[in-house]
């Protein structure tokens, strides 16, 4: 037994000599992907984030207007401010050091702790300048303070001497920080690129709105094609709201002004939030960036999910005043699905996760960004009746999206489970695949008798339609969920529905609808095609939906027989197929149901001879198409009742 624990023994030793302490800044050499999450390009731009975020920390307490950022040949980077300078005396609780030094080379130091110094910052770890200088192959650190200049070198996180006096500065004070990054820590091909730079110092300046950047880039810096400017200057006195008007320039929104604004925080303990948001309509990709104490959250936290509940929870109240049945089933996704919009907060003591500061844990902070934002939403939705409706509409529109993509998913689920079922009033064709095929959309079961006899068995199919269709422009997307006949119509089809159609999973070639030549069946017709508008517009866009033309007279003279479309063919073919005196009887079909199969078929559906008028959506015609069919098929009828009044003395003939 002894040899047996003898064996499973690990070899080797060890004791208390194995155990490594770590002191200064070698923690960070050795693991930077603790501090600044890894050894590559991005963390090495994190590292001038490092710099630019205890300048505006100055800049948000008052004592620094302006910060500079120049990007230098040799990948150098000089970040400088005009705030009160680092101190440069000794450190009381290190003998011989200066408060500078101390800063360099000690993690978790800084004026950030006790927070008399900063009432609101975003270098709270104590670990920013001290990373930075541990993981710089060259540091140089200069103080303008008390009207006097001094400078300290560092190379690879030890200094190369004291801190030395550097003459009198009499009209200028603050900290200059310029570094070039340690090549043995970040690979030779990472680089810093001016235009991710550049984006870092105009959001800053976005975000502090008290704040000038001074941006400059060497010539040799900016390569080829790279568009970013050599000089600028960053301030933007609109805060946020500039930021947005200049991302949407252009575009079209829901609403005629974007909600935004900003507010001491509720609940007395300090702080203040700043919000701007806006929903495109021309259905570009939405985004919502958010900052604490103007770190970037890029992983949100806290004062997003406040944010996320006050627009939701006020939007979904104001559609429940308004008596909008859908506002019960509002979701935030719904909400802030393709709007584009900021957010900034500024507390005291924020709790981040992680030294990289990309999401933000305070769990106060969701309330009271909940309440502040939630109160001013309120009063915004109420100062504009028309914007706050139009807004509401498209947020239920969202909301419908979404539940019909669930029920997609409900669908395919259960078709990847068992083998698909085929609607009982479908004959199907016996081709395989769909190149060739078509099904005819007929109404009622006599057509449907008539259409299935005169079909070509191989490649035609037949779905009979009880009766007219829902109409899906005014309903619901309960109702249409509900409805036999549309459910059975989509699944016969097999391509999914609005966002989840898929061209490639459509059963059949072409779709055909196949009404009786009256007034009924026109309006049968236009509810389908408004159907396959909504529902499967990609569909028309493919070329796959027709309107078949049946006869609606049957015109008999003696040995000849020919069939008329409309009272203004039967009246044209009087004349051309007949003599002028010949007696011709003239028998009007009742519908499709009365029309024998060899009939049906001669004329309607057999492709040598019938006539299909194939329905497109023209380019050019998109936004009037969509104003039609909502002018007509849409949920407001005096919308239709201005269309009659205005187009009734156009009226000739009245089928009724």
């Amino acid at each position: 037994m002894n040899d047996l624990f003898a064996a499973a023994a690990p070899r080797g030793d060890y004791s208390a000599s194995d155990i490594e302490v770590l002191e200064g800044l070698e923690p960070v050499r050795r693991r930077p992907g603790m501090y600044i999450g890894g050894s590559d390009e991005a963390a090495m731009h994190h590292l001038v984030a490092e710099l630019i975020d205890n300048a505006m920390d100055e800049a948000v307490a008052g004592h620094a207007s302006f910060i500079d950022l120049e990007l230098g040949a040799g990948d150098t980077v000089t970040v400088r401010d005009n705030g009160r300078g680092i101190p440069v005396d000794p450190h009381p609780k290190f003998p011989g050091k200066s408060a500078l030094e101390v800063i360099l080379t000690t993690l978790h130091s800084g004026g950030k702790f006790s927070g008399g110094t900063y009432e609101t910052a975003g270098g709270l770890h104590g670990v920013g300048l001290s990373v930075v200088n541990a993981l710089a192959e060259t540091l140089t650190v200069e103080v303008a303070r008390d009207r006097r200049a001094w400078t300290q070198t560092y190379r690879r996180g030890e200094p190369e001497g004291g801190v030395s006096a550097a003459g009198n500065a009499p009209n200028r004070r603050g900290t200059a920080i310029a570094f070039s990054p340690d090549r043995t820590i970040f690979p030779a091909s990472a680089r810093f690129r001016p235009a991710a730079l550049y984006r870092m110092a105009r959001s800053k300046a976005y975000l502090f709105r008290g704040v000038e950047i001074r941006w400059k880039c060497a010539p040799e810096a900016l390569g080829d094609g790279d568009d970013t400017p050599a000089r600028a200057v960053l301030r933007f006195p609109g805060g946020l709201g500039d930021y947005l008007a200049g991302a949407l320039e252009g575009a079209a929104c829901v609403t005629p002004g974007a909600f935004r604004g900003e507010a001491a925080l509720a609940g007395g303990a300090g702080g203040r939030v700043e919000w701007a948001l806006a929903w495109p309509a021309d259905g570009r990709a939405g985004f919502l960036d958010s900052y604490c104490n103007t770190v970037p959250t890029a992983n949100g936290g806290t004062h997003e999910a406040g944010f996320r509940a006050a627009l939701t929870r006020s939007l979904r109240e104001h559609g429940e005043r308004a008596k909008n049945k859908r506002a019960r089933d509002i979701a935030t996704e719904d909400v802030l699905s393709g709007a584009c919009g900021l957010l900034s907060l500024f507390i005291r003591d924020p709790q981040f996760q992680g030294q990289t500061k990309d999401r933000l844990s305070s769990p106060d902070a969701a309330r009271r960004v909940e309440a502040t934002v939630r109160d001013h939403f309120d009063h915004w939705l109420a100062q504009d009746p028309e914007a706050a409706n139009d807004l509401l509409d498209h947020v239920v529109e969202r909301v419908e999206e979404r539940l019909r993509r669930r029920r997609d998913r409900e669908v395919a689920r259960q078709s990847a489970t068992r083998k698909l079922r085929l609607p009982g009033k479908l004959a199907d064709c016996s081709r395989a695949g769909s190149a060739g095929t078509e099904v005819f959309l007929v109404e009622g079961d006599s057509a449907g008798g008539s259409a299935k006899q005169a079909r070509d068995r191989e490649t035609q199919a037949v779905l009979a339609l009880r009766g007219k269709i829902l109409n899906v422009a005014s309903a619901t997307p309960d109702k249409l969920n509900a409805n036999k006949e549309l459910v059975d119509l989509i699944r016969a089809l097999g391509c999914g529905s609005r966002h989840a159609y898929d061209d490639n999973k459509l059963r059949y070639e072409r779709v055909i609808v196949m009404t009786d030549a009256d007034v009924d069946g026109a309006h049968i017709a236009s509810l389908l095609m408004t159907f396959f508008y909504r529902e499967m517009p990609d569909l028309i866009r493919n070329g796959h939906l027709h309107l078949a033309q049946p006869p609606l007279y049957r015109l008999t003279g003696g040995a000849t027989t020919v069939y008329a479309r409309d009272d203004a063919h039967r009246d044209a073919l009087r004349k051309e197929a007949f003599k002028e005196n010949a007696k011709v009887e003239v028998s009007r079909f009742k519908g499709l149901g009365e029309m024998p199969a060899a009939q049906l078929k001669a004329t309607t559906m057999a492709p040598a001879t019938r006539t299909l008028l194939r329905i497109d959506i023209a380019s050019a015609a998109e936004a009037a198409t969509a104003r039609r069919v909502e002018e007509l098929m849409g949920r407001n009828a005096e919308k239709r009742m201005a269309f009659i009044r205005a187009h009734a003395t156009e009226v000739r003939e009245l089928d009724i």
